[in-house]
């Protein structure tokens, strides 16, 4: 009877809640501590990605009256030769006199203009964007490109470069295009604005 007893004892005890152990952590505690973790991991990825965005500044830079376009394109090509950080030049249409850029920092904006033609300096006073904001509003101009154009490239890795336009895509502002002097022709996708058409099929040449 006395075996019989502790048996019933023993299946009693196996049936009982788990014993807690001292310190341990509930469902609930490690629960809370890992949504604590993953918002603590989130907010350290985007403090990140702020530290990565460069806080950019635009500076003022005086030039000879209507020599803009010439100082921007020594600005530029100083600019990529000296691996400065800017990051665009702008010529508000109808200003004269002046250009803006925008750079890191004001260090990087006057080295890019040191010694170059035409250029007199850039101004002290750092520009607030609100300043030029209504000087640089968007005009969407509709531009004539067919396909079968014969266009120049005239902005990146390919400028200069002649093409053939092979498919025109106007709601994404892309055209398709083969370049002419490539011994095997790959389609290669640009803005449209990154092309200037040369030739058409029913002309002999486009006037600019």
């Amino acid at each position: 009877m006395k075996m019989a007893d502790d048996n019933k004892t023993n299946g009693q005890r196996s049936l009982a809640p788990e014993i807690k152990i001292k310190g341990a952590m509930t469902q609930e505690e490690v629960k809370e501590k890992d949504e604590y973790l993953k918002a603590e991991i989130k907010e350290e990825v985007v403090k990140e990605e702020k530290l990565d965005s460069p806080k950019t500044q635009i500076f003022a830079v005086r030039t000879t009256a209507n020599r803009e376009d010439q100082v921007m394109s020594f600005l530029v090509s100083n600019a990529e030769r000296k691996g400065l950080e800017v990051y665009s030049v702008i010529r508000p249409h109808g200003m004269r006199g002046y250009i803006f850029i925008e750079a890191l920092d004001r260090n990087s904006a006057e080295q890019s203009a040191y010694g170059i033609p035409y250029s007199r300096g850039v101004l002290p006073n750092i520009v607030n964007y609100k300043e030029i904001e209504h000087m640089l509003e968007q005009v969407k101009k509709e531009v004539n490109i067919q396909k079968n154009d014969i266009a120049e490239i005239i902005s990146g890795p390919f400028k200069r470069e002649k093409c053939k336009i092979t498919r025109v895509d106007k709601q994404k502002g892309d055209v398709v295009v083969e370049l002419l002097e490539a011994a095997v022709p790959i389609p290669i996708t640009v803005k449209m604005d990154a092309v200037k058409v040369i030739r058409r099929d029913d002309d002999d040449s486009i006037s600019e």
